[in-house]
């Protein structure tokens, strides 16, 4: 009894000599990875911060060497000048318009044809998916010609419907709602369609419930890229009453003058602040619903 014992105590000793530098290069990777996140944090904060500070500052302390992280004296004349300068309120509406159908659209179309591709047996259908793939690789840029040629033949200038309707197809959406729904369990539709539940029903009775984070995460990046969105919209109108925020802040500079940066960073932070928000409020689900179906081909 005593040779295996002996025996057994140097086995012990030999394992947990193994696993002691395993555990300590576990910790440099954890403590490395650590660091990376706090320095990408910062980088990423950064600017933010420096945005909203400087915007209650006076012009000459935005440019003071070294630099001056407080203003000596909060300016909120430099938010009042926007208000004056602008129609923020009538820029807010027009943004939040464009938003909330925009995004909305998105979202139900998304839904909808990742349902087709997933549950619904018709020819071609992997072709279709591949399509929508290809989309994914598209840049918006290309399609700025003849989206505009086809809007303007329309009469859809300086109109809500002419910022909207180029970009209501959302490829990204439904790609990831078509990963998710792979995920789903196919006894539970089956069983609805043996209740004799039709497709429509299925999709708002089973399919939407089980896929509140996939739903939530493409709903804010379509909010975040209809809220931020520049180009187009800056192409397709030209009245003041019709802009959207971003393009206001265009409009903010040129009448205002480029070198008055507190009052065009005043601006900036009411732009940025309302989708901030949102995705502060929102990313948990954000990060559930981009992960969801990850491992599913």
């Amino acid at each position: 009894m005593s040779v295996p014992s002996i025996t057994g105590v140097a086995t012990v000793e030999r394992v947990a000599e193994a696993r002691g530098p395993r555990r300590g290069r576990l910790v440099h990777l954890d403590l490395g990875a650590l660091l990376t996140m706090l320095l990408a944090g910062v980088v990423m904060v950064f600017p933010l911060l420096w945005m909203i500070v400087s915007s209650f500052k006076q012009q000459d302390e935005i440019f003071t060497i070294p630099l001056q992280w407080l203003p000596h004296q909060i300016q909120f004349e430099n938010y009042a000048e926007v208000a004056q300068t602008l129609p923020i309120g009538r820029l807010f509406l027009n943004s939040a318009i464009v938003t909330v159908i925009g995004a909305g659209v998105k979202v139900l179309l998304g839904l909808t044809t990742a349902y087709a591709l997933v549950f619904i047996d018709f020819p071609f259908k992997r072709v279709i998916f591949v399509v929508v793939l290809a989309a994914l690789m598209v840049p918006q840029q290309i399609t700025i010609i003849p989206n505009y040629t086809l809007v303007s033949s329309l009469g859809w200038v300086n109109s809500y419907q002419g910022i909207i309707m180029p970009g209501l197809a959302s490829a990204f959406g439904t790609f990831l709602f078509r990963q998710h729904f792979l995920t789903l369990p196919r006894s539970v539709l089956e069983s609805a369609e043996v209740d004799g539940a039709g497709h429509w029903r299925r999709l708002w009775g089973f399919v939407v419930p089980m896929s509140a984070p996939t739903i939530v995460a493409v709903a804010l990046v379509a909010i975040v890229t209809e809220w931020n969105e520049y180009l187009w919209p800056l192409l397709i109108i030209d009245k003041p009453d019709m802009m959207t925020l971003p393009v206001g802040l265009t409009l903010l500079q040129n009448v205002d003058g480029s070198n008055n940066w507190g009052v065009i960073l005043a601006a900036t932070v009411l732009v940025t602040l309302p989708v901030l928000a949102v995705f502060l409020l929102m990313q948990k689900r954000l990060v559930a619903g981009l992960t969801a179906g990850a491992v599913k081909g």
